[in-house]
């Protein structure tokens, strides 16, 4: 295991110095938080242009409540000034004919018995300011229900109004009440313990995809001979493999550091509240068991190939199967119950993938299912690390060409 250290600590300095790793380790986040500063400068642009200027309503208030409409554009939020006026209907197309940000809104007996109240816009004024109008809806409600003479209780009744929402019969508890699933439950709080071991997952993923280069690229400047004289290929493929998790978890650990910040200063996202939960713990063991079981099968298969740029069709089949859980996307999407997300989920290179997008979708989680899930992938780990072994130790050594699957099976069987 000491060689194995030693193998793992000259990875990571032979990468760590390596101009191209180096500039792709801070790219990559600077890019991202890059682009996410240009979405939310258009978003802000487009927002301040939606916005637009303060809006002066002048309201001509025959009723009596443009104490309550003021009140209620103040509390909305929208940037209202309510102003009371005198003038007629015949007036306002005068009015408005050089006003900017400017409404008429007339209140009156006949309008409310209609259902209809005449709001006059100026041209500038976007569409949807009538939309927005309908918040004093309520105030209007409100006096209408008191000229009638309704009491407190019956005004309530009637404001609140009825909706119809759709309910699961399977949902119904033995009391024949219906449980309300979305009480209490926050969906951030299930998406950023998953975004964070997503991060993780994808890159100690890519960086153990650079091990099937590096394989291949010091076989061909013969360093493999000079490293076997010192170390066996047990204790070199296990260095390896050790080495370029420490680099995956260094690439991941920057990209947090520049993002992290992003989003804390870009929303009101609690971040660390919802990050330092047990759930994150599950997620980034799902990411480094998926990184050793791709690991161990990227540095065997890299060792058979001569160079990279005449790797056969058997090589870049294996190094598709990372992406292979992309196939399960709409299935799990579609329901993450349902019986091809079970299969994803059991299946050892789509369990990892299937398993974290699963966790993030559903609301109780199949915790035997997840058992039986990680307990595949760890016991594919440990099958994969011992058949890379075996593949390494001999085609590492193997020059002249690539070896081909029939050789593989081979020197599997040995």
């Amino acid at each position: 295991m000491r060689n194995a250290m030693k193998v793992a600590k000259w990875e990571i300095k032979r990468n760590m110095k390596n101009k191209t790793f180096l500039i792709g380790l801070f790219l990559t986040p600077l890019l991202i938080v890059g682009f996410g500063l240009i979405g939310s400068w258009i978003g802000g642009d487009s927002d301040d242009s939606a916005e637009g200027d303060e809006m002066t309503v002048f309201i001509n208030d025959e009723i009596g409540i443009i104490d309550e409409l003021s009140q209620y554009a103040s509390e909305s939020g929208l940037d209202f000034r309510i102003e009371e006026t005198n003038v007629e209907i015949g007036e306002v197309a005068a009015e408005l004919e050089e006003a900017e940000d400017t409404a008429y809104v007339f209140l009156n007996e006949a309008a409310l018995n209609e259902g209809v109240i005449p709001v006059y816009i100026a041209e500038d004024v976007d569409s949807f300011f009538s939309n927005q109008l309908a918040i004093f809806q309520a105030p209007i409600l409100s006096y209408q229900m008191e000229t009638l003479g309704l009491t407190e209780e019956q005004s309530l009744a009637v404001s609140r109004g009825i909706h119809f929402a759709e309910m699961d019969a399977e949902e119904i508890t033995d009391d024949g009440a219906l449980e309300d699933e979305a009480a209490g439950e926050d969906f951030l709080a299930g998406i950023v313990p998953a975004a964070f071991g997503g991060i993780i997952f994808i890159s100690i993923l890519f960086t153990g995809m650079a091990m099937f280069q590096s394989a291949s690229q010091e076989k061909k400047d013969k360093i493999a001979e000079i490293i076997l004289s010192s170390v066996t290929p047990e204790e070199l493929m296990q260095g390896k493999i050790i080495g370029y998790f420490v680099l995956g978890l260094v690439q991941a650990a920057v990209l947090l550091v520049f993002l992290v910040p992003f989003i804390l200063f870009t929303t009101d996202i609690p971040l660390f509240e919802y990050l330092f939960v047990p759930e994150t713990l599950l997620f980034v063991f799902i990411a480094v068991l998926n990184y050793l079981m791709f690991a161990a099968i990227f540095v065997g298969i890299g060792a058979t190939i001569e160079d990279v740029t005449t790797s056969g069709n058997f090589q870049g089949i294996v190094m598709m199967l990372p992406f292979l859980p992309f196939i399960f996307i709409g299935p799990v999407v579609a329901d993450p119950s349902g019986l091809m997300a079970q299969i994803g989920t059991y299946i050892p290179f789509t369990a990892p993938g299937v398993l974290l997008l699963r966790l993030t979708m559903l609301d109780v989680w199949p915790w035997l299912e997840i058992g039986i899930s990680l307990a595949i992938i760890i016991v594919s780990v440990f099958i994969f690390v011992r058949l890379a072994g075996k593949i390494f130790k001999v085609g590492i050594l193997m020059y002249g060409k690539n070896a081909t699957p029939g050789e593989i099976w081979k020197w599997l069987k040995a």
